[in-house]
């Protein structure tokens, strides 16, 4: 199980202080918050109102070990305020991590927050942190969230400096475009703030809180697109200067000095990238700020990764390059080893020898020697002449022998490996559901870079008994004599198992109706599983039983995973 990360945890944050361009809502909190974090957290240049304190309501008496539905077990309070608590939990059904938000269901906010959380589970934007489940049972109303364990708040990163501006150009290309598509289909998040940005392991910029965050707080606005597009450029601006663009500190960081207004990046801190400055001023317009440079003003997310892409490509910095220390000569390898080095200025000239063998005895002796060496080599060659010769005869004598006795049994050569061609592939599911299916002729396309890859499994490596396993099924064109499968695997460590089936169609009924012909196991990034005993058969399937644990990237979360490229037969 995860440890607990509060930047996994789509939290609506606990503050009382006031936006500037418009009231929040005075909440008070109703417990302690484990996380002190969430209880320092501001609203400013939001841009969203509040509806006022929710009416009372009777909080629902949850503890650890408490569970929803007989599957989500709570494990640790990061949030409790305003009626409503917020949960790192366990999905006891998949074995995995989730984050829950509990409120009771007569609570004033109760209908708005399940709307909201389903509205942003249609979404299905992997940029956002998922909505996994919204429900009302039992006179309480619960949300279930992706939990990331591996994921970084922008608050945290910003409490050690600003950022490079290659990685501030990437946060607001993400967030921005996220935000575009998320507004499009009619929603906006209206509490966009560090605490809602997190950075995964992989690089990749995800955003918390769409919609329910808003919904939890009872944060409304006139202007949504507007509002979100002026939190992004405030994002931009802490990312830049590490600095809060209002004179109220927030989020751990220092705001304006009053009375001065809304400065650009480029007058707080020297070196800031001029174009992400400017592009800074152009999204926080909408405080009352001077658009810079006579440039339009971005109202809308839309707007903004527009002028994003007008820019300039900003490269990540070049890795820096560290000499290697000059070497250093010891007196034990100048020969000297247990004696004191004489002084520079006592150093004596010592005079060169004359080079060997240029007296007269010397040439006559060289003379002699290449004379000597020149006989031998002589002698030595007719004699290897003659023993090749003999050698010759007795083997035609041999061979004469054997061709006229034997026939055609001294012929010992193995067979030929061949290759075998794959003419169709099919996902086979003997339970649960399918990997990616679409994805299964990227294993024998002859392309490294492209896979098959499965599902991130939270138990492993063994799948059992949660899943029997994952494979494909191959179509040889026509039976076969199958004799090995090379496989390429895109991920390696404690480890892959795959075995060999040999199936009577292309959607075989079950596993048990197939034939095992071949195993292996390995923890590197190939496996080759020969086939034990000969069998002819048009149809293969290659099954994945065990895999390895591997850290989360743009497609996937961390866990127990696998990828097929490359895969061939041989007869």
């Amino acid at each position: 199980m995860a440890e607990p990360s509060t930047a996994a945890v789509d939290v609506a944050d606990n503050s009382g202080d006031e936006p500037l361009t418009a009231q929040a809502d005075q909440s008070t909190a109703d417990g302690v918050a484990k996380n002190r974090e969430r209880d320092t957290d501001s609203d400013e240049a939001q841009g969203s109102g509040g509806t006022g304190r929710p009416g009372k309501s009777s909080a629902p008496e949850l503890h650890s070990g408490h569970k929803l539905a007989r599957r989500y077990r709570l494990e640790d309070c990061v949030t409790r305020l305003d009626g409503f608590s917020s949960w790192r939990a366990v999905d006891e059904k998949l074995r995995r991590a989730v984050g829950v938000h509990v409120l009771p269901a007569d609570h004033a906010r109760a209908r708005s927050v399940l709307a909201a959380a389903r509205s942003s589970a249609l979404l299905g934007d992997p940029r956002f942190v998922q909505v996994l489940d919204a429900v009302e049972e039992n006179d309480v109303v619960y949300v279930v969230h992706e939990w990331l364990p591996d994921a970084t708040e922008l608050t945290t990163l910003l409490a050690s400096g600003p950022l490079e501006p290659h990685d501030a150009y990437q946060m607001v290309s993400q967030v921005a475009s996220a935000m575009a598509a998320a507004h499009r289909e009619g929603l906006a998040h209206l509490r966009l703030n560090p605490n809602a940005v997190l950075r995964t392991s992989s690089g990749q910029w995800r955003i918390r809180g769409l919609a329910v965050n808003a919904a939890l707080r009872g944060v409304v606005s006139s202007t949504p697109q507007r509002t979100d597009t002026e939190a992004i450029g405030a994002l931009l601006y802490a990312s830049l200067t590490q600095r809060w663009p209002y004179e109220n500190d927030a989020y751990g960081l220092s705001g304006l000095p009053k009375d001065i207004g809304l400065i650009a990046p480029d007058q707080v801190r020297a070196g800031i990238h001029r174009g992400l400055s400017e592009l800074t001023m152009r999204a926080l317009v909408n405080d009352g700020a001077t658009a810079s440079r006579h440039e339009a003003a971005c109202t809308t997310p839309e707007e903004l990764v527009k002028a994003i892409g007008d820019l300039p490509r900003i490269r990540p910095p070049e890795p820096a390059f560290t000499a290697p220390p000059e070497y250093q000569r010891t007196t034990y390898q100048q020969g000297s080893y247990g004696r004191s080095s004489a002084r520079p200025r006592d150093t004596q000239v010592v005079p060169t020898p004359p080079p060997p063998l240029q007296s007269r005895t010397g040439k006559a002796l060289k003379w002699a020697v290449s004379a000597l060496l020149i006989a031998a080599l002589g002698l030595g060659s007719w004699q290897l002449a003659d023993a090749l010769m003999e050698q010759g005869d007795s083997s035609d004598g041999t061979n004469q022998t054997q061709t006229t006795d034997d026939g055609d049994k001294a012929s010992t050569a193995p067979k030929p490996v061949q290759p075998i061609k794959i003419e169709d592939a099919r996902e086979f599911v003997a339970s649960g559901s399918a990997q990616h299916p679409n994805d299964v002729g990227l294993t024998y396309d002859g392309k490294s870079s492209t896979y098959w890859r499965t599902a991130s499994f939270h138990a492993g490596p063994s799948l059992a008994p949660y899943k029997p396993g994952v494979g494909i099924v191959y179509d040889l064109g026509s039976e076969r004599d199958v004799s090995a499968a090379t496989i390429g695997l895109h991920y390696s460590g404690e480890h892959t198992t795959v075995d060999l089936y040999a199936a009577d169609s292309l959607t075989p009924a079950s596993l048990d109706a197939m034939k095992k012909i071949g195993g292996a196991t390995t923890t590197s990034a190939s496996a080759t599983v020969k086939v034990t005993k000969p069998v002819k058969t048009r149809y293969v399937l290659v099954w994945l039983t065990a895999l390895p644990y591997a850290s989360g990237d743009q497609y996937s979360d961390a866990g127990y995973k696998q990828a097929i490229t490359d895969l061939g037969f041989t007869g």
